[in-house]
């Protein structure tokens, strides 16, 4: 998952001429306060430097930028760092305070975190806006340190990132209903740098590996949800996956001159929504979905009403699977769009939607681009 990024797409200074930096997300910053206050809660005195594990196994080591105990409450904070990545939050002190809770871990929003008002994101309204990976994260945190001092793992935890609330006014969170501040997010824990050229080049890269290797049927994937789930649907292998991400337009114009006999498109219903809708684009800072174009789709194939929904993914919940099958198709005539006219035209060209849990709510049978695009009957009205 991305991290909340603000209107500038550009790099902190002096990146010119080495790697781009990768950071932190909030997601991993939290959960590292988090360790560090349970062992003042629990241990009497707050550590210096704590090492969380991330999703994918490695080990970061976060600095506690402060702390402070008292009677049955330990609270630290860790300083956001985002590395070369223009993300809003980089230098925010993301906070969090423990204490005993009545049963289970508790998450609380204090000051400059958000909650969700709408649905459609991934946790449900009412709920402080931390995101599903950073609260297990946390979890296990609670449940391996209790383990090590021997305590019930019933702890309340309150994140608070001072002056979450004016920065998150740059962010997308007022639009998408989540008030009061900022989102605790990452599926990874690792902010990656958000840098077209390198990404695009590194997809280029992908593709040329592939071609050289003989794989005949790639994937492009927007994350690792959706290509987790292109995986298994059609049994690939490593080699065979392109990490695209939101620049589905590079893939696609790379691969006009340099085709493959098969190309499956994956990615989440927004994005891939967005994709049906021409975005060349899929970053959010970048290309917006019309939800009035989408619930006129919906309302002219005979679905629910979806213009009013809040986000792409509280439109899928009040449509169902047929209106991810509806945007696989409509995403399929547009990727083909965007491969026409070159080398790709016998290329077979496919799409899966997928929703956040990775399930498939649409796909398309492959067709070459070509016939695709004689196709006149899924027009957009």
């Amino acid at each position: 998952m991305e991290e909340q990024r603000g209107t500038s797409a550009t790099p902190r200074g002096g990146t010119a001429g080495r790697a781009l930096r990768r950071g932190w997300t909030t997601g991993a910053c939290a959960t590292a306060a988090t360790r560090a206050a349970l062992i003042g809660l629990w241990g009497g005195r707050v550590p210096e430097t704590v090492r969380i594990t991330l999703p994918r196994g490695e080990r970061p080591l976060f600095a506690v930028a402060e702390s402070r105990c008292g009677e049955g409450w330990a609270e630290a904070a860790i300083v956001k760092d985002a590395g070369d990545d223009p993300d809003v939050t980089h230098g925010a002190l993301i906070r969090a305070h423990v204490r005993p809770s009545s049963g289970g871990v508790v998450f609380r929003a204090g000051e400059g975190v958000g909650v969700v008002t709408k649905p459609g994101l991934p946790v449900p309204p009412g709920e402080p806006a931390i995101n599903p990976v950073p609260r297990r994260m946390m979890q296990a945190v609670v449940a391996e340190e209790a383990a090590r001092f021997g305590r019930r793992p019933d702890i309340e935890i309150t994140l608070s990132i001072p002056g979450g609330a004016a920065l998150a006014t740059k962010t997308w969170n007022p639009r998408l209903g989540i008030r009061g501040g900022l989102s605790i997010l990452g599926t990874t824990g690792i902010v990656r740098p958000f840098s077209c050229a390198a990404w695009i080049a590194s997809i280029h890269r992908g593709i040329d590996v592939a071609r050289a290797s003989g794989i005949s049927h790639l994937a492009g994937a927007t994350g690792a949800t959706s290509e987790a789930a292109v995986r298994r649907l059609h049994g690939l292998q490593e080699e065979a996956l392109i990490d695209m991400g939101d620049f589905v337009g590079g893939m696609l114009k790379y691969l006009r001159r340099r085709p493959v006999a098969r190309l499956s498109i994956a990615g989440g219903f927004a994005k891939m929504a967005k994709l049906a809708q021409g975005a060349r684009d899929l970053h959010s800072a970048r290309s917006r979905l019309d939800m009035a174009r989408l619930g006129r789709w919906a309302r002219e194939a005979g679905l629910v009403d979806v213009a009013d929904a809040p986000t792409g993914m509280a439109a899928l919940e009040r449509a169902g699977p047929p209106l991810g099958r509806l945007v696989a198709r409509k995403a399929q005539r547009e990727a083909a769009k965007m491969l026409a006219g070159g080398a790709a035209d016998g290329m077979l060209l496919d799409t899966v939607v997928v929703d956040r849990q990775g399930r498939i709510v649409g796909q398309t049978a492959p067709q070459p681009v070509g016939r695709l695009l004689g196709d006149v009957s899924d027009g957009d009205g």
